[in-house]
């Protein structure tokens, strides 16, 4: 019996370390960034103004733009270092109010918060090449769908550079450079692409959350910290080919250069606080442009939500090796993935997102029926068994040894595994931890409603007991806000607690008493849509062991008949 303890304890607090760690642990604090290696070969932006301007002031102040616009996104080019530092997701907004403002993500350089890319070449000493200074003529006005720009500019030594900007229904732009060479003399030039984020990058603070450089190389994901980076001021990526970039929860932007060529790329931090820099660069190996020739290139460069179905066509369209671990589905990523495509065939269907994850359940409960049967049976046999145990405990009160002895051997005798009501529990950790960081990290989530109070699945439910749920007109603070959803939670664990075999020792009972409690107070601070899964999987349980645990009565009433 005290195995059976020990593994009951184990459990619970592996389930409580799963769902509790984000929630407990807060995010290592970043450490001042140290000076960058001297050994990078990286260019950095010169372009880091000492006095900053508002949004609507830097643009004002840069008249030489280009606009951009399709159905996802607004904004403009700086014409001047062909800078793609304006860009607003017209699709999202900050808050559920469909009246609050629209997400930006890109903003100029002299902004407290810029955040920009460009697409150049360098050359060998003496060669003029574009920089963040260059002023680029333009063949349009603005960038659409249907019309792409050229930009152009001459450096004055027979080299003409062309810069042809697309951009399609959504977040991805092409950029194709190209050079003409009129002069007498070959030349060597290295393309190259930068993106830079200026100020401290504020994250989520979730542990479980990655937000900062990621970048595949070779098929594998590479995703440091922003603190790693701010520790060693520079971080420099495997030689290869891949894409890379910077991420928060729901946003993405990414370099991505010709997928066939191979690329040295780096991540570097300089400053603190607000004079922050952080900067991902790559450059490919330098190629010889003869007199008279031209060389092009194509580069990619994504700005927008991280929609897993627009990541996965994108790979398969343009060849982005691994392009949908921008999205951090995490260890169970070979569980989450499935999830999620499970939950948005049912969203399609339903027509919501929360009758999706109730379906979902249903459909996990089935294909686990014939486990959880097989355990319910043995807790039903157990609780059957009940009075046969107290009969033991009773007379061996005074020898625990003998007593468990002789529990375990009526365990043996009437075939009984009294670890077997523990597989329900089990099972569902992968699939709870798995629907969580769906939940959490997919855009697709993001402010998605059900039904009633729930305007949105990927937050806590907003109401609370200690306002009597908005009767009260009293702002409780955040660790007191236990919605309805996990208060229900609460009570169907707790029936079905009631409905379990109680364990053999005192000490253990009391201890799983208390658990709805902890997980309806721990659950309070979950997504909501995580609540109603699991409120939801707890009444199809508590159906079926009561369904199976009747049966096990009937059983055992038919044989104590048949003994008399």
């Amino acid at each position: 019996m005290n195995d059976q303890k020990n593994f009951f304890i184990a459990i619970f607090l592996c389930f409580a370390i799963l769902l509790g760690f984000q929630y407990l642990v807060p995010s290592a604090p970043e450490k001042k960034p140290s000076a960058p290696s001297s050994q990078t070969t990286q260019p950095l932006p010169a372009h880091q103004p000492p006095q900053k301007a508002t949004r609507e002031e830097a643009l004002s102040a840069t008249p030489q733009r280009l606009l951009i616009q399709n159905k996802s996104v607004r904004g403009s080019l700086n014409l001047e270092g062909a800078l793609f530092d304006d860009l607003t997701l017209t699709q999202y907004r900050e808050t559920i109010n469909p009246k609050s403002p629209e997400i930006v993500l890109l903003s100029p350089t002299t902004t407290p918060h810029g955040y920009y890319a460009s697409f150049g070449w360098s050359g060998t000493p003496g060669m003029l090449v574009p920089t963040e200074k260059t002023m680029w003529k333009t063949n349009g006005l603005q960038l659409t769908q249907q019309t792409p720009v050229t930009l152009t500019w001459d450096n004055g030594q027979g080299l003409l550079f062309q810069q042809v900007v697309a951009i399609d229904e959504n977040y991805m732009f092409t950029i194709t450079q190209k050079v003409t060479n009129s002069g007498s003399v070959p030349v060597s030039l290295t393309p190259q692409g930068t993106l830079a984020r200026q100020g401290d990058p504020k994250s989520s603070g979730f542990f479980i959350l990655h937000e900062g450089p990621v970048g595949v190389f070779d098929g594998k994901l590479n995703d440091p910290g922003y603190d790693d980076l701010s520790k060693a001021g520079i971080l420099q990526n495997p030689e290869a080919k891949g894409w890379l970039g910077l991420t928060d929860k729901y946003w993405l932007t990414s370099l991505i250069p010709d997928p066939e060529a191979s690329i040295t790329s780096a991540y570097t931090r300089q400053g603190t606080g607000e004079e922050t820099l952080i900067i991902a660069q790559y450059h490919r190996a330098p190629l010889s442009l003869a007199p008279g020739n031209s060389l092009e290139v194509t580069n990619h460069f994504f700005a927008g939500a991280k929609i897993l179905r627009l990541l996965d066509g994108y790979e398969e369209t343009l060849g982005i090796n691994h392009f949908d671990l921008a999205v951090d589905f995490g260890w169970f990523y070979f569980l989450t993935k499935p999830i999620f495509y499970a939950l948005e065939f049912l969203k399609g269907l339903l027509g919501n997102f929360g009758l999706a994850i109730l379906a979902l359940t249903v459909l996990i409960k089935l294909a686990f029926l014939p486990l959880a049967n097989k355990s319910y049976a043995s807790m039903g046999k157990m609780k059957a068994l009940q009075p046969e145990i107290e009969k033991i405990r009773e007379r061996y009160a005074d020898d625990r040894l003998k007593m468990n002895e002789k529990i375990m051997e009526l365990y043996k005798r009437e075939k009984v595994n009294p670890m077997a009501g523990c597989l329900p529990m089990i099972i569902q950790i992968p699939v709870f931890f798995a629907l969580y960081k769906v939940l959490f990290v997919s855009i697709e989530m993001r402010q998605a409603p059900f039904y009633g109070w729930i305007h949105d699945l990927s937050a806590p439910d907003p109401t609370t007991v200690f306002n009597l749920f908005g009767l009260i007109p009293w702002d409780p603070p955040s660790f007191l806000m236990i919605g309805a959803w996990p208060l229900i939670m609460g009570c169907t664990m707790f029936l079905q607690q009631k409905m379990s075999p109680p364990p053999a020792d005192p000490t253990q009972a009391k201890m799983f008493l208390l658990m709805p409690i902890f997980f309806t107070y721990l659950l309070a601070q979950f997504p909501a849509g995580l609540v109603i899964y699991w409120t939801w999987n707890n009444i199809l349980s508590i159906g079926q062991q009561w369904v199976i645990m009747k049966r096990a009565e009937k059983t055992k009433a038919k044989k104590n008949v048949a003994k008399a």
